[in-house]
């Protein structure tokens, strides 16, 4: 196959990384293993019409993505409905849509899965029709992103830290939101902290990623947990993914869900794929079945043919 390779030297672990060694290693593992690979290192003011040029070249069969949320997200736009697949250097902080992949966490690791990978077929979503891979989300999770970026980190554990520290100081002042949210024929109106739709159900029991990246439905997640108690646990049982065990979560699922903001939707921002975006009044998301190729580990495409 016919790589060509985007690397954000900005973005997540890359940052710390020598790029330049790593780089020949990915010749090396992917050329003797018979596939061809062009490869740009740039800064992140430079990824998406890096992306778009990878994305357009006929001769290219798959994009291999590195970088953090942002990068990978960008990619899987702009393959999305291509015959073309994307591949993952799991390169960010929690890289969560990798995961549900089954792709190794290591970056050589990653890359040796390629050698011998398959291409298979995953679903993605849409939030009034910009794509994402892995969460739209509204509230808490948005405060949280918000606060984090006024701090200052140079590192995946630089940004874990701030990342609780915004945790800590969103569950002391929660947001709140009047909202109707329209699943299927029904529609409920409440006044809620947080609501994520993701691609695809959480699975239990471990960091929130979708057990099946290829299920075809959205995953709806309300809480309305307002003291402190309730938002601790609720964070807490987040992390651990006991999704289910939190009276005050809501759990839905759809292929289309409605999303009105009733509260002054000006000073509220939304989180797509670990990125603010301007919150719309109205919000309409929608599973896309089988719109993006991913190469995975061989051994994860047998599992999904089984």
């Amino acid at each position: 196959m016919k790589f060509a390779a985007v690397l954000n030297r900005d973005g997540g672990t890359l940052r710390n990384t020598d790029i330049a060694a790593f780089s020949d290693r990915m010749r090396q593992t992917l050329e003797t293993a018979g596939h061809s690979l062009s490869i740009d290192v740039v800064a992140g003011k430079d990824v998406v019409a890096t992306l778009d040029g990878a994305a357009s070249r006929r001769s290219v069969d798959v994009v291999l993505a590195g970088g953090g949320d942002g990068t990978i997200s960008a990619a899987a736009a702009r393959l999305m409905g291509t015959k073309k697949a994307l591949a993952i250097l799991p390169a960010g902080t929690m890289n969560l849509f990798a995961r549900g992949l089954g792709i190794p966490q290591s970056l050589d690791a990653a890359l040796e899965s390629f050698a011998d990978g398959e291409i298979i077929t995953v679903d993605m979503a849409t939030a009034n029709g910009r794509p994402f891979v892995h969460q739209f989300s509204i509230g808490m999770h948005a405060k949280m992103v918000q606060l984090r970026q006024k701090m200052e980190f140079g590192s995946r554990l630089g940004k874990i830290g701030a990342s609780a520290k915004a945790a800590w100081a969103t569950i002391n002042n929660p947001p709140a939101m009047n909202v109707t949210l329209g699943i299927g024929e029904a529609e409920m109106t409440a006044r809620i902290t947080g609501i994520g739709i993701t691609n695809n159900l959480f699975g239990e029991g471990h960091l929130p990623y979708a057990d099946n990246p290829a299920g075809g439905v959205l995953g709806v997640y309300v809480t309305v947990a307002q003291q402190r108690a309730e938002l601790v646990k609720f964070i807490f049982n987040v992390a651990r993914g006991k999704w289910r065990d939190n009276e005050h979560v809501e759990i839905h699922q759809a292929d289309r869900t409605v999303l009105k903001i009733h509260s002054g939707s000006s000073k509220f921002r939304a989180v797509m794929d670990g990125e603010l975006v301007k919150l719309d009044r109205e919000t309409t998301i929608e599973i896309q079945p089988g719109a993006l190729n991913v190469l995975v580990p061989a051994r994860i495409a047998e599992a999904k043919a089984a």
